[in-house]
């Protein structure tokens, strides 16, 4: 385990935990946040056993609840003769991730905690966790966040979202599509465990090439992504894993996944 001030690495199993320690600051982001964030996912790549990559927040209030306005002066300072800003730069990381990654939302979700979510590939929450896009209440506006939710949820609800800045409950949530599960905060950790246990069970290079392939076919048109992904099967069923699997489905029994 690598502990920080701001951000905890924990390595449990086949699962690599991120979990963002700010619990006083409602797990805000600062610039110790995103860079404990960013090697967390460099980290977890880094490692052939890990699969998947869970990211949260320390206690039960809040998961994340976006940039740290106690000084407003730093939160919106930018060095304007760098193009790329840092938490701009954590959502490309983790578009360009090739493993798996959850949200475990314990508690509230808002603004930049938003692009956290979006982020991830699966979310679970509790249910009485509230989210938002309140940056217009701020003089502010969700720019980035705005790159990963609008082709996750319906235009009309991130128009109401980001323009009324006004917050909406786990169930709107879910309807729209940011959440696959919503349950009592009791039942959060064993829900997480759940979905974390059918994922590492699985072959890790169909799933490290089918993310890839995923992220790749997302802006292609069709003829463009049938093309594209005729020839990533063909090259995926060259794997030790696509060897191992076919092998085990015809002995009736579980594969043993090499991970190549």
């Amino acid at each position: 385990m690598t502990e920080s001030s701001s951000v905890i690495l924990e390595k449990r199993g086949r699962a690599f935990w991120i979990t963002i320690n700010r619990p006083d600051k409602r797990n805000a982001l600062n610039g110790d946040v995103i860079a404990g964030i960013v090697r967390g996912y460099r980290d977890a790549h880094d490692d052939s056993e890990v699969r998947v990559i869970i990211l949260t927040g320390a206690g039960d209030k809040a998961f994340c609840a976006g940039a740290d306005l106690q000084n407003s002066g730093a939160a919106f300072a930018m060095d304007y003769s760098k193009p790329n800003v840092d938490y701009a730069d954590l959502l490309r990381l983790s578009q360009n991730s090739t493993k798996p990654a959850i949200a475990r939302v314990g508690g509230v979700c808002m603004a930049g905690g938003m692009g956290l979510l979006c982020m991830t590939d699966m979310a679970v929450a509790a249910d009485h966790v509230i989210f938002g896009l309140p940056e217009v209440k701020v003089g502010v506006f969700p720019m980035q966040v705005m790159s990963l939710l609008q082709s996750m949820a319906p235009s009309r609800l991130v128009n109401e979202w980001a323009l009324t800045g006004e917050p909406f409950d786990a169930k709107a949530a879910q309807a729209a599509g940011l959440l696959n599960y919503v349950v009592p905060a009791a039942e959060l950790d064993a829900k997480v465990e759940w979905l974390i246990n059918r994922i590492v069970d699985k072959s890790p290079t169909a799933i490290r090439r089918g993310k890839y392939a995923m992220r790749a076919i997302a802006s292609m048109s069709f003829d463009e992504s049938i093309a594209y992904t005729e020839s990533q099967i063909a090259l995926l069923a060259m794997t030790e894993d696509a060897k191992e699997g076919l092998k085990a489905f015809s002995e009736k029994r579980k594969p043993s996944w090499p991970g190549r």
